[in-house]
């Protein structure tokens, strides 16, 4: 499954103060060891300058509070990452609108939205599976100046994958309009990747803050006078 976000790829850096501490713990055990067997065969008459010493404790200390600062920034991460997944929960059912021009299939259905800054003479859509590049669908869109409601119905024997769709407009002077193209569809379930929530939807899995616009489909919404369907 795709994942579609900004924020996509995230470090784990869970346990990383756990294994700093025991270094630590470590090291200062080689430290008293040597400082034992320094201060036993010192010569009385030529002590040994503790101001290294006091120095090397210094540094021990500032390293531990380090480390501790670093626990309970881990322990803060892990609480909104809970919190995270928790509220990322209420997503489940909900119809989302995702900047991604990705859709995999719902149904044997890819459902996206799309936009045109200003009325076009004509509107091209192509709809392409990712994986192979092969050009599933080509049509005419809607040519108003808005938002409009694009659904392809997949054929029976149709790859199973995500989907790809391309608009494009032009005016009757043939000047390009500008279009941006969003994927929509129903939150099945919430993952984690990286400690981070992401929804699964549409056959893409989306970060929270990749949404664009949710809405609850309890009551099926009226048909768009935007909407446009094709096999």
């Amino acid at each position: 499954m795709e994942v579609t976000s900004a924020t996509a790829s995230q470090t784990d850096t869970q346990g990383k103060a756990r294994q700093a501490e025991q270094k630590l713990a470590e090291d200062f055990d080689d430290f008293l060891a040597l400082l034992t067997t320094q201060l036993q065969y010192q010569d009385p008459l030529d002590p040994l300058d503790s101001n290294e010493f006091t120095q090397q404790l210094v540094s021990f200390t500032g390293v531990e509070q380090s480390i501790a600062t670093n626990k309970n920034l881990e322990t803060l991460i892990s609480k909104v990452t809970s919190q995270s997944i928790a509220d990322s929960v209420s997503y489940l059912g909900k119809e989302i609108t995702v900047d991604s021009n990705k859709a995999g299939l719902d149904n044997g259905k890819a459902k996206w939205e799309y936009t045109l800054d200003s009325v076009a003479e004509t509107t091209t859509i192509k709809v392409t599976h990712d994986k192979t590049g092969k050009v599933v669908y080509e049509g005419f869109g809607k040519t108003a100046a808005g938002m409009h409601e694009f659904v392809w119905q997949a054929p029976e024997n149709a790859e199973e994958g995500i989907y790809s769709l391309e608009v494009s407009a032009t005016t009757a002077s043939d000047q390009e309009v500008q279009t941006q193209v969003y994927s929509k569809g129903i939150v099945k379930s919430v993952e984690t990747l990286g400690g981070l929530p992401y929804l699964a939807s549409n056959g893409i899995l989306v970060a929270p803050d990749n949404i664009l616009a949710v809405k609850d489909v309890t009551e099926a919404p009226p048909p768009s006078p935007g909407e446009e369907n094709a096999g």
